[in-house]
């Protein structure tokens, strides 16, 4: 059976498509259970200071942002399997690294300094990691086999959603974090060593890489995103709507968790959940959501145009993040019923994951069907750029908030720029040629 017969037949059955997807599974488990420990893990050395956290998540987001053009230029000049699996090693020998530093110097300064150095550092790594990891598909599967190879790949997300995060929380609350950070190092090493194996053919340019052309190549990256105006217009809309939505995510749960459900004397479920493990449902919920709604659009039809229903599922998110900022302000704020919100919170979180699926897989299917192939490390790594562009500003002004005005503040601001930025989209005319 040829190659080509039997991508037509089902994803999985592709050698190389098995590969990419085992190993991003580890890797991305590996990131759950990391991001899940630094993020409480900062608010508990640091004595629950939001700011310090939003100052750490603004630095990561700073440097990500920063190096993802250069990993953009070169996903298109090397093999993206040697990027992948390289950067994959790299990563995991940093965890390693930062796990002997937390265990080397225990006071608290010591160790947010660690910190921020593994966050730093694994952000270059990450951002060089990800254009190639994100245009890899292309070249190992068939164009009309794309979406449902995106689509597994958001079940994927989903499922680590479900089960990294419960086990995240589990693990942080009865491990060390040294040793947590143990097991994060040896799953980004595994996930190396499936992607050596990956055979994915490319043709290396003659000119010689230099400094000038890293800036040529993220140029002509920008040049050629340009002449497309519905993904630019997209892109536009989608940079404000990732600033109010981030902080949401970013910023607010882990403080809710810290300050509403930790300081209640009593709360839903407390009998089987710490405060952290609520963070894990929340974030179980939605991926049980992404994973519904990516099982659906795995078995469907690609869609001709996803534009103008990309803009109608974001501006349903603008209206429950609305709904969200009420209710806090009424159940939690005003002391109404902490459990009340935590019930509405868990079914908003199913709802969202389903959005977010069916918002995500058919843009990502879109561009990958749109763009030049030999352009594709370049065009996505600028697309990660501009949609991620104002993230670090938000991450910081959104602990500026929680530390100093709370958190119904913080939930208006993002609700109210959310529901403009979801309108723009939704009257966009360029945005409807998707």
């Amino acid at each position: 059976m040829s190659e080509t017969a039997v991508k037509k037949d089902n994803v999985f059955r592709n050698r190389n498509f098995r590969l990419v997807f085992f190993g991003a599974l580890v890797s991305d488990l590996g990131a759950v259970l990391y991001s899940f420990a630094v993020s409480f893990y900062i608010l508990e050395i640091s004595g629950n200071n939001a700011f310090l956290q939003g100052i750490y998540l603004a630095l990561c987001s700073a440097v990500l942002l920063l190096s993802t053009p250069v990993g953009g230029v070169l996903g298109d000049r090397f093999s993206k399997a040697a990027i992948m699996f390289i950067c994959d090693y790299l990563k995991g020998g940093l965890i390693l690294l930062a796990m002997a530093g937390i265990l080397a110097f225990p006071a608290p300064q010591m160790q947010m300094a660690v910190l921020f150095a593994a966050g730093i550092i694994g952000n270059v790594i990450s951002g060089i990691f990800s254009p190639s990891a994100g245009a890899i598909l292309p070249h190992i599967v068939a164009e009309d086999r794309l979406q449902q190879a995106n689509a597994y790949f958001s079940a994927k997300s989903s499922l680590q959603s479900v089960a990294g995060v419960i086990l995240a929380g589990i693990l942080y609350a009865a491990l060390p974090v040294h040793r947590l950070f143990l097991i994060v190092g040896i799953c980004y090493l595994l996930s190396g060593v499936s992607e050596m194996f990956i055979r994915c053919s490319f043709s290396s340019p003659e000119e010689k890489l230099t400094v000038r052309l890293v800036f040529e190549d993220m140029k002509d990256g920008l040049q050629y995103l340009k002449q497309q105006k519905a993904i630019l217009a997209l892109l536009s809309a989608i940079l404000f709507v990732n600033f109010f939505l981030n902080p949401v995510t970013g910023n607010f749960i882990p403080f809710f968790v810290k300050t509403d459900i930790s300081g209640a004397g009593t709360y839903l479920f407390d009998r089987f959940l710490t405060p952290e493990l609520w963070s894990s449902v929340f974030s179980m919920l939605a991926g049980i959501g992404m994973l519904a709604g990516s099982m659906v659009l795995s078995a469907g039809k690609t869609e001709e145009k996803c534009g103008r229903k990309t803009a109608v599922r974001l501006c349903v998110i603008a209206v429950m993040m609305l709904l969200l900022t009420a209710c806090y302000r009424v159940l939690v704020y005003a002391g109404v019923s902490l459990n009340v919100f935590l019930s509405l919170f868990c079914a908003g979180c199913l709802l969202l994951g389903w959005l977010l699926a069916s918002i995500n897989i058919p843009i990502n299917t879109a561009v990958m069907r749109i763009v030049e192939r030999d352009k594709l490390s370049k065009v996505t790594s600028m697309i990660s750029m501009i949609s991620m562009g104002l993230l670090p500003v938000s991450s910081v002004l959104a602990g500026a908030v929680l530390q100093y005005a709370g958190s119904t503040l913080l939930l208006l601001v993002c609700s109210l720029g959310f529901t403009a930025a979801a309108l723009s989209l939704l009257f966009s005319r360029a945005v409807q040629e998707i």
